[in-house]
């Protein structure tokens, strides 16, 4: 899965969108890395959505700090999902 279909729904710059794919692939390194459940290919599709919709809606609130984003990302879908 790609953040960017989901990024078509929003009104980013491009630099802004570059940036948040490279959050999105970071973030989800971290989980692969973590060795979470949601990264075994039955969660890794809706874990990864999850992932995406969460760094845009940071994104849409101003955030743009990238480490913030990849851990706020991580964390909301270890706490919420876990």
């Amino acid at each position: 899965m790609s953040i960017i279909p989901l990024l078509s729904e929003s009104a980013f710059e491009p630099e802004t969108i570059e940036m948040l794919v490279s959050v999105f692939e970071t973030a989800w390194q971290k989980v692969e890395q973590s060795g979470s459940e949601l990264a075994s290919p039955r969660y890794k599709r809706a874990a990864q959505e999850i992932l995406a919709k969460r760094i845009i809606e940071m994104a849409q609130r101003g955030e743009r700090n990238s480490d913030r984003l990849v851990d706020d990302a991580v964390s909301y879908l270890e706490r919420s999902y876990a």
